[in-house]
């Protein structure tokens, strides 16, 4: 689509500094997924060999984006967070909804079955910033994007 604008980044890093430079624009920010919640200590500027058999891998958290910018969000900005749970999926939901200051949280959770990434179809459990709420039956993920577009222009208005 013509309003579409596609941003190649490499790291969590260059996608944090893509997102606060486009942020001010935003009436509406759908944050779909983590780039990584991880990213080595250590990184090799050579390749690593199979030849070394026993590699100790450390990693560390990376700048969560969505916490970050969330702390500059204006009034007039909708924000939309997703939270992959696998237990105590809704308190998990709810905390991450208030800590990240997001208006709508959408929760997949891998425990519903026809639900997660080995699926076409998806069920999701929806949140707003109220704590109300809607659970939706397991439908297609074409469906279910619908549905949370549907539910970001009702609750925008």
């Amino acid at each position: 689509h013509s309003n579409i604008e596609i941003v190649d980044i490499i790291s969590a890093a260059d996608m944090l500094s893509v997102v606060i430079d486009k942020f001010n624009e935003m009436d509406i920010g759908i944050f779909a997924a983590a780039v990584s919640d991880f990213k080595p200590t250590i990184t090799a500027k050579n390749k690593v060999k199979k030849s070394q058999v026993n590699i100790d891998l450390k990693l560390e958290p990376t700048i969560d984006i969505l916490s970050q910018i969330s702390l500059n969000k204006k009034k007039s900005q909708y924000i939309v967070g997703f939270a992959l749970e696998t237990n105590n999926e809704i308190e998990n939901a709810k905390t991450k909804l208030k800590n990240k200051k997001l208006d709508l949280i959408v929760l997949n959770s891998l425990n519903d079955k026809g639900a997660g990434f080995s699926f076409n179809t998806n069920k999701i459990t929806i949140i707003d910033s109220k704590n109300n709420i809607e659970l939706y039956e397991t439908k297609s993920k074409d469906d279910v994007a619908k549905d949370i577009f549907d539910k970001i222009l009702k609750l925008k208005k």
